[in-house]
């Protein structure tokens, strides 16, 4: 009997992905330069990878998982981790098998970010279906796409609409965004959400949204020429500003970080519309280990770090800003939630994981088992860290499969009789109904298991 456990061959691409790119082909991209990516250091750690790091050249994702783009493969046997899951019913349960077209339901990856990733959302499923069925060479697949990040590395990015007296302060105090949306267009959303910004009435909520949809499509839909024009002044008033800046800036963000924020951006996308849209959106910051979630439909472009991400297993994307990508403005705004909130929101709260028993090497030394649970079916994460040689973890079985990366030290794994040696960057499959024990043999050894288990988890629907 096959034990259900496999080292995983995991591919790389250059760019995050409308398509996979091979690293081979890349000319430029957003990742991280050579041993400073994560995600490269990982993938160079497989010794049958034949895959080695080029010091110049960036390299932004590693993708672990069954989606076709860019399937992992069994070291051992070199098949594809899905042909081995849909020969093998068992490795996924039947249940998630026939739920999810034989294909793991979730897509687990590594970004290592340098330079900015294209504003954009990911569609809802109904949406997904319509984009795919009309143009498949720009959506290439009929899924959504909710997906999780967790901070390996202190990670920046802009994430969801600001409280709407935020961007109210905004379009009063930055002269070039006032005049780029148009007086009337910021007029108009000034008046339309004034005294009603934090009502919790679904009309005024309603309301709100649909004046935060009008100012926001009267921003992407501006000439590139305006736009442009506009960049020039706000860069210009950004450098000479200082903390200044933006009046001084909102209350999540001050005026130099927010003016420091605008100078850079524009040297990585000069006189992108992106430049106004970071006033509407969260500027947001995480620490190691911090985690945020984003349901289909919501509006974020991930600027810088290295970080951990869980996904419904899809490769939609619906760019409009900060990538030479194809863009379809028109989708985006009108697809978005356009739900506004403090980034407090976002965030996730990890909570210790149950179905974990430390030994005593393990619970003495504070080593930790955490779950990042988001409110949908596909996945979740653990975070396990064992501190001190031989602290060991014993998972107990549960009714999905898992992937399992280590992202530090070094240890073992353990299914049934079969043992691996686990190093920085290796990875490994965890069939569904088996116990999975790792044990250290290094002071701090760090690994992130994603994995799905039907049972007492909120519908996908139900978020989307």
């Amino acid at each position: 009997m096959q034990v259900p456990l496999f080292q995983l061959q995991c591919a790389m691409t250059g760019v995050h992905p409308s398509k996979a790119v091979p690293v081979a082909k890349l000319k430029n991209g957003i990742g991280k330069v050579g041993q400073e990516s994560a995600a490269a250091k990982y993938a160079a750690a497989t010794e049958s990878s034949q895959f080695s790091i080029e010091n110049e050249k960036p390299y932004a994702e590693l993708w672990m998982g069954t989606h076709p783009s860019l399937p992992s493969k069994d070291v051992e046997t070199q098949r594809s981790l899905l042909d081995l899951v849909q020969d093998n019913q068992a490795l996924m349960s039947q249940e998630i098998g026939k739920k999810y077209g034989e294909k793991l339901p979730f897509l687990f990856k590594v970004l290592s970010i340098r330079k900015a990733l294209s504003i954009q959302a990911h569609p809802n499923k109904k949406l997904a279906e319509q984009l795919h069925a009309k143009d498949p060479k720009n959506y290439p697949d009929d899924n959504h796409k909710p997906e999780m990040t967790i901070a390996v590395t202190p990670f920046d990015g802009l994430c969801g609409f600001r409280p709407l007296k935020e961007i109210s302060h905004f379009l009063a105090t930055v002269p070039s965004l006032r005049k780029l949306i148009g007086e009337e267009a910021a007029t108009e959303f000034e008046e339309g959400v004034n005294g009603r910004e934090t009502s919790s009435s679904a009309e005024d909520m309603q309301r709100n949204k649909k004046a935060l949809q009008a100012a926001f499509s009267a921003l992407m839909t501006k000439e590139k020429s305006a736009i442009a024009g506009a960049a020039k002044d706000l860069v210009a008033s950004a450098q000479e500003d200082g903390e200044k800046f933006a009046g001084g800036g909102g209350p999540s963000n001050g005026g130099k970080e927010l003016a420091d924020l605008v100078v850079r951006l524009n040297g990585q996308f000069e006189g992108d519309v992106g430049l106004f849209v970071l006033f509407f959106l969260n500027y947001v910051k995480l620490e190691i280990g911090e985690a945020m979630f984003l349901k289909a439909d919501d509006i974020h472009a991930y600027l810088s770090g290295d970080i951990i991400e869980c996904m419904a297993s899809s490769d939609n994307v619906v760019r409009a800003g900060f990538t030479p990508k194809f863009q379809d403005i028109p989708t985006l705004t009108s697809m978005l939630t356009y739900s506004y909130a403090p980034i407090s929101e976002q965030k996730m709260n990890p909570v210790d994981y149950p179905y974990v028993t430390l030994n005593r090497t393990a619970y003495s030394s504070s080593s930790s088992a955490i779950l990042y649970d988001p409110p949908i079916e596909e996945f979740s994460v653990v975070k396990t860290e064992l501190n001190g040689k031989e602290a060991k973890a014993t998972f107990e079985a549960i009714q999905g499969p898992s992937i399992i990366i280590c992202t530090a030290g070094s240890g073992k794994i353990s299914v049934g009789p079969k043992s691996e040696q686990v190093k920085t960057g290796y990875v490994f499959f965890v069939g569904a109904t088996a116990e999975c024990i790792l044990e250290s043999d290094s002071e701090s050894f760090t690994t992130f298991k994603a994995f799905c288990e039907l049972s007492g988890k909120e519908t996908a629907n139900g978020v989307s």
